[in-house]
């Protein structure tokens, strides 16, 4: 009976754990930093990066914009801006940004 009462003691103490890892992951992987914004990059599958909001006023970063709007408008189903553009032109882009 012990047995039983300290595997169920274990088994709510890895549960509480994994629930809090997952909250802490779920936090991290959402949270953008302020002076930030997540942008979702990719022409099929979408990757997420977290960009500096001084690359909004630069003029490489705002044609990759305007691509955006021409092909998604407004609406973004990912929750952030979406720029449908190869993930390596992005890097390249925004790697030549300060």
């Amino acid at each position: 009976m012990a047995f039983v009462r300290n595997l169920l003691g274990a088994k709510n103490i890895l549960g509480r754990s994994v629930t809090a890892a997952a909250a802490a992951r779920k936090r991290s992987t959402s949270a953008v930093p302020k002076g930030f914004l997540a942008v979702y990059v990719g022409e099929s599958q979408n990757k997420r990066y977290v960009v500096p909001i001084s690359y909004l006023s630069q003029p490489s970063f705002q044609a990759l914009l305007s691509k955006s709007e021409e092909e998604f408008g407004f609406d973004h189903p990912m929750g952030a801006l979406t720029i449908p553009c190869p993930e390596d032109t992005f890097i390249d882009v925004t790697s030549r940004l300060q």
